[in-house]
């Protein structure tokens, strides 16, 4: 435990020194994270107003609350293991992270906590701002903030588990990018990114309960805008607990079976 908390300490001083050193990326990264709930938040906003001031069971400033949490809560839970595993397996590095005496999955959880704590206070700066701009209506309970935290944590390692483990299928084909752009068109439509779910027909919802995505990213953004009960939210972390058992019984699966018949393409 000594050894993973020296890892973790020195993941955060790497992570820090490469974003004071390549700001300019970080800066297209952060644009790229704020543009798209922005984008969605416009195009709701403009449904809602044409519609007499509001969209489904939505207001215009509900929409506006449901965006902005939603660019927080997708920040919070956001991975890019499934855009850089690939290029290791495909270039080679992989093979020195397997010769570590640590499990490599240690170092990607250390550099995605690190780089959020460093970025998630300028992501409430621009939410903030946004605030001023589109008026947000939410009014949480104070149980259903409290629950947010667990929710939100739960959210988070369920997220990085099933890509961590859809990114292993680099094992076994070198071009992962069709497999990846599957998963995101399955995560914007069923996950309430590019809309509430309540907005989406039965079957869609009914889906979007059944499989995972909706409890990585819009149950907890539901919760922190109060609308959901208190049986509602003991419902959502039963399901993400469920999919969290079955999200690390398949990682540790597929890393077995990955592990061998990897084989390193680059040099």
């Amino acid at each position: 435990m000594r050894g993973l908390f020296e890892l973790y300490v020195q993941q955060f001083k790497t992570t820090l020194a490469s974003m004071v050193q390549y700001r300019a990326s970080l800066v297209i990264w952060m644009i790229s994270h704020v543009l798209e709930p922005l984008i969605y938040l416009i195009v709701w906003s403009t449904v809602s107003y044409t519609g007499g001031g509001s969209v489904g069971d939505y207001t215009t400033r509900q929409v506006a609350a449901y965006f902005i949490v939603l660019m927080l809560v997708n920040h919070v839970t956001y991975t890019w293991i499934m855009y850089e595993f690939e290029y290791r397996v495909r270039e080679g590095t992989f093979s020195v992270a397997l010769l570590k005496p640590v499990h490599p999955i240690h170092a990607d959880i250390a550099d995605n906590i690190s780089s959020k704590l460093i970025t998630f206070p300028l992501m409430l700066v621009i939410a903030v701002g946004l605030a001023f701009m589109f008026h947000p209506l939410m009014a949480p309970a104070p149980w259903a903030i409290l629950a947010a935290i667990p929710a939100l944590l739960l959210a988070f390692v369920l997220r990085f588990l099933l890509e961590w483990t859809l990114a292993q299928s680099a094992f076994w084909t070198t071009r992962v990018s069709a497999i990846n752009q599957i998963y995101f068109v399955l995560v914007l439509f069923l996950s309430g990114q590019i809309a509430p779910l309540s907005l989406f027909p039965a079957p869609v919802r009914v889906l979007a309960a059944i499989l995972p995505f909706r409890w990585m990213i819009g149950f907890p953004v539901e919760l922190l805008l109060g609308r959901l009960t208190p049986v509602e939210c003991l419902t959502g972390i039963g399901a993400q607990a469920i999919w969290l058992a079955i999200a690390f019984v398949l990682l540790r699966s597929v890393w077995r079976a990955g592990v061998k018949a990897y084989s390193a393409v680059g040099s």
